[in-house]
């Protein structure tokens, strides 16, 4: 009878079996492969024929690299050393790198201050792109930066510099201080601080203390040029772009026809022709005798420009936003600059981040633009005294080449950080 009643009774494991290997085809490469190269017939027909135009690709361009000439004087030098062997003449970037990045007139004694100001752009935009892993404190050299830059890239005395961040320091200050008695008031008192600052930079800048050889804006050139350019218009397009945005929404009709103007005035006019306005026209327009610095005129109508743009951009982010978060404003009692800049405006620049980052690329890429006005940005450069010369005439694609992963670079690289930002912001659903 045991064993009957043994029999009856189910068999269970007390130890578990070992595991076995996933099958080959859905593990590693091959399960990779077969989800994104070959999952479908027509996935196939397009990898192989991706794959094909890849290979003809480099099947072309690997011998012009792997041949290249880094060591000529001419470009007669590169053909003589290749023999009619398949090869790029790079030895064109070895010969004039210094007038690539800095300009031809630019002294070669002072690439350490550009050089120098370019690593601590990275050191200053740390606190504010990576905000959260960052102190605060870090804050306080983003301020001084421009300053400092300016003083490294342009040269003279450091008083001038030192006046204006003052100046700047000081209309804060006022701002603060008369924000009580009324918005427009406050902006009225540091405004006026702080073009007594400048007045005063302008009569006391002769002093001599920590004087760099002075630099003019006409020997600026190269990728620095380019550089000064896009960081500098794209750092004040946004505030002014934020603040047409606004301007554009107010309940002031002067306040909001002034700013439609604007915006759409600018937006009907190409960006060239505000570069001719800025090289020809705007002088017209100053007291006879008077000098006006050309990187600033280009610097006023590219940041007028990408402005335009960008406040079309931040509307469109503000109007996206449901009506109760105004209404949420409303009812905790903020006013309205309280408002905007703790509800509102935070909401909208993170719906408006991929719109501000292809207007700042395009504005970047577009800095090439001044090459048409005689100036001798990257693309300048090359167009001109570089070309131009007998030791390299008919060197092209090198050149042209070299500039295109130059500006590649820094728009993937900022194209790279919107998108890390934007999944760093997305919180609506964690």
């Amino acid at each position: 009878m045991s064993d009957t009643h043994a029999e009856s009774v189910a068999y269970v494991r007390d130890t578990m079996l070992p595991e076995s290997p996933p099958p080959a085809a859905e593990t590693g490469v091959t399960k990779w492969m077969k989800k994104n190269l070959f999952a479908t017939i027509p996935n196939s027909v397009l990898t192989l024929a991706a794959i094909l135009v890849i290979y003809f690709l480099l099947a072309a361009t690997l011998p012009w690299i792997l041949n290249g000439i880094w060591n000529a004087t001419s470009i007669r030098e590169c053909r003589e050393i290749l023999d009619g062997a398949t090869g790029g003449c790079f030895a064109v970037l070895s010969d004039r790198w210094n007038q690539l990045l800095f300009g031809f007139k630019y002294p070669s004694t002072e690439y350490w201050r550009p050089a120098l100001a370019f690593l601590l752009l990275f050191v200053a935009a740390a606190p504010v792109m990576f905000f959260k892993y960052l102190p605060r404190q870090m804050l306080l050299f983003t301020g001084v930066y421009p300053f400092l830059a300016f003083w490294l890239i342009w040269g003279g005395s450091i008083v001038p510099p030192l006046l204006l961040l003052l100046g700047f320091v000081a209309a804060y200050v006022a701002f603060k201080a008369l924000e009580k008695r009324g918005f427009g008031v406050a902006v009225l008192g540091g405004l006026g601080v702080l073009v007594v600052a400048i007045i005063l930079a302008g009569s006391i800048g002769k002093i001599e203390v920590l004087r760099l050889e002075q630099v003019q804006s006409r020997d600026m050139g190269g990728f620095l040029l380019n550089m000064i350019l896009g960081t500098v218009c794209v750092s004040l397009s946004i505030p002014i772009g934020i603040a047409l945005a606004l301007g554009r929404q107010s309940d002031m009709p002067i306040i909001k026809w002034i700013c439609v103007v604007f915006i759409e005035f600018i937006r009907g006019v190409p960006l060239i022709t505000l570069l001719f306005v800025a090289n020809v026209v705007l002088a017209y327009f100053l007291p006879p005798g008077t000098t006006f610095d050309l990187i600033v005129r280009v610097i006023i109508m590219i940041t007028a420009f990408a402005s335009a743009y960008i406040a079309e951009v931040i509307r469109g982010g503000l109007a996206a936003l449901p009506r109760g978060q105004y209404e949420a404003a409303d009812s905790l009692g903020l006013d309205y600059a309280q408002a905007m800049r703790l509800i509102i405006l935070p909401q909208a620049l993170k719906i408006s981040i991929p719109g501000i980052v292809n207007v700042a690329v395009g504005l970047f890429k577009d800095t090439t633009l001044v090459s048409v006005i005689s100036m001798f940005d990257l693309v300048g450069m090359i167009r001109g005294p570089i070309l131009a010369s007998t030791d390299w005439n008919g060197v092209y694609w090198e050149l042209f080449g070299f500039a295109a992963l130059l500006f590649f670079v820094v728009c993937y690289g900022v194209s790279q950080y919107s998108q890390w930002l934007e999944r760093e912001l997305n919180t609506d659903h964690r």
